[in-house]
């Protein structure tokens, strides 16, 4: 089975043990995944072990792995539908048709075929521009936003786009909040901490306080990957400080989760990040967050690089857009200016695939360094342009 050629997902499945799924309970697939590296946006392994050992890459093992949680959620509810075809009914559903990264694929009349390329765009980047340790991190830690969308999507089917922006919306608020909870920042806790005052993922709304995310987080399965967000944007050098302990402690009281599940969160990311630091790339850095901002600020320095005539033509089109990157370099943009400005640039991402990168859950977070970045990789062309804007 291989699963960067054709025919992947019908050949995994026939290899699925139907046993093995139906004696697994939905907390233990979730502990085996997590220790498969999924919830962790590193795929070290195959979870339960479903296909035999093979020199797979780490793209092509999260690949298998989404591909298996989701058929396991399928089992689990039992719809009538057939699974390939229920899976993009469902992708379809929480897809912006006006902007979404996906809208190429849907003519695929074929339904393996076009499963096969969903899932591929979902998890896949360009490697001649995009870190390894940021794909890691941001776009598959944020994979199972997916799964719990589609654990819903199977009980009710009304209002499954607005469950996963709101759910998305929530795992923000309360990431912030841990963050922001510790008494001594460093720099990269800080620009994180503004990446995330920075994105708002719905233009007409901010988003939600604290006390509204922790009370949309109601399912067993959504308590359980909160916590481990959590602790991912707690850990710093195998150590949860006492501020952050304090947070996670005041989080299941909130749930009403018992102290145990926060107990083997912690030590679950401590043994994961110790037993397999020599195969994740961003543990070689002390700080997660100074890895995601690092490696985030790279990403889109790349992307401005590479697609810099394009998008100068684009914004030079867009009058607004200019005039408010202009002025972010000397002021700090509003929050209507904010909105107004990432509304505008996902306008114009939608017109160059390469940035498709910001249609991707978590890749909103990305807009600010975009605006931070763009006037000083490209200040000559920039100039003129704010030159024939005002002429």
């Amino acid at each position: 089975m291989n699963p960067s050629a054709n025919g992947w997902i019908k050949k995994l499945l026939v290899e699925v043990s139907e046993t093995m799924y139906s004696k697994t309970e939905t907390n233990e697939f979730y502990d085996k995944l997590k220790h498969a590296g999924f919830i962790y946006g590193s795929n070290i392994k195959v979870v339960l072990d479903v296909v035999k050992p093979f020199d797979f890459t780490e793209e092509e093992r999260c690949k298998i792995n989404l591909l298996l949680t989701y058929y396991f959620i399928y089992k689990k509810g039992k719809p009538i539908e057939g699974f390939t075809d229920n899976l993009i009914k469902y992708y379809k559903a929480i897809s912006d048709q006006k902007r979404s990264f996906f809208e190429e694929l849907f003519g695929d009349k074929k339904s393996d075929s076009l499963l096969e390329k969903i899932i591929h765009k979902r998890i896949h980047i360009d490697d001649n521009f995009i870190s390894k340790s940021f794909n890691y991190f941001l776009i598959n830690a944020l994979l199972f936003v997916d799964i719990l969308g589609y654990l819903r999507f199977l009980k009710d089917e009304n209002g499954i786009k607005d469950y996963v922006n709101d759910l998305e919306s929530a795992l923000e608020t309360i990431v912030f909040s841990v963050i922001d909870n510790k008494s001594e920042k460093t720099e990269y806790d800080d620009n994180l901490i503004k990446l995330f005052e920075g994105s708002v993922r719905h233009k007409n709304s901010e988003l939600p306080s604290y006390n509204d995310a922790v009370s949309f987080i109601s399912e067993p399965l959504e308590k359980l990957y909160v916590i481990d967000l959590v602790c991912m944007a707690s850990w710093t050098d195998k150590v949860i400080d006492k501020e952050e302990r304090e947070f996670l402690n005041r989080l299941k009281t909130d749930l009403a989760l018992d102290s145990d599940v926060i107990i083997q969160s912690v030590d679950d990311i401590n043994i994961f990040y110790d037993e397999h630091k020599e195969d994740v790339a961003f543990l070689s850095s002390k700080n997660l967050a100074q890895s995601f901002y690092d490696n985030s600020s790279k990403v889109v320095s790349k992307l401005i690089t590479r697609n810099s005539k394009r998008l100068i033509k684009e914004l030079s089109e867009s009058k607004e857009a200019m005039t408010l990157l202009a002025q972010s370099t000397q002021r700090n943009l509003t929050d209507d200016e904010q909105k107004k400005i990432q509304v505008q640039l996902i306008d114009i991402f939608k017109s160059i695939p390469s940035l498709a990168i910001f249609m991707l859950p978590g890749g909103v977070l990305l807009l600010p360094l975009f605006v931070k970045f763009i006037p000083k990789l490209l200040p000559s062309a920039f100039d003129e342009n704010r030159i024939e804007d005002k002429d």
